[in-house]
């Protein structure tokens, strides 16, 4: 009998096709929530944490007075680093709902509607 391969986790956080700066609003928008997201380890909450010491820091791997840009790559680096792997190690069910919600949001419209949601159709009236 073939022995089945086990099933890999595979989650969509590519954005959607939109600008750069959109992009990086989304971004931190999910970092911000799932910091705020109590399922989310405090542990784990310390890399973004840690990374953004680093970059206010005046320790540096990379002076920037021996080579100015190389010294602001790195900072950039190491933050980018951190955050990308804070998004990487959170809980793969927690992003995805995390990016719903959020995408829910910029396209205003709720994809995620059950038919048990407490959704009351009414219409309004003008009194005088």
């Amino acid at each position: 009998m073939p022995e089945e391969k086990p099933k890999r986790n595979i989650r969509n956080i590519a954005p959607p096709p939109t600008g750069i700066f959109q992009d990086i609003a989304q971004r931190i928008k999910l970092i911000l929530r799932l910091m705020g997201d109590p399922r989310v380890s405090f542990w784990l909450k310390l890399l973004p944490l840690g990374s953004l010491i680093y970059l206010v820091s005046p320790i540096d791997f990379v002076p920037g007075l021996l080579a100015p840009f190389v010294g602001a790559l790195d900072d950039v680096a190491i933050v980018w680093a951190g955050l990308y792997m804070f998004i990487e190690m959170c809980p793969p069910q927690i992003v995805q709902e995390h990016l719903n919600a959020l995408r829910t949001v910029i396209s205003g419209v709720s994809r995620d509607v059950d038919e048990d949601s407490d959704i009351i159709d009414g219409e309004t009236q003008d009194v005088d």
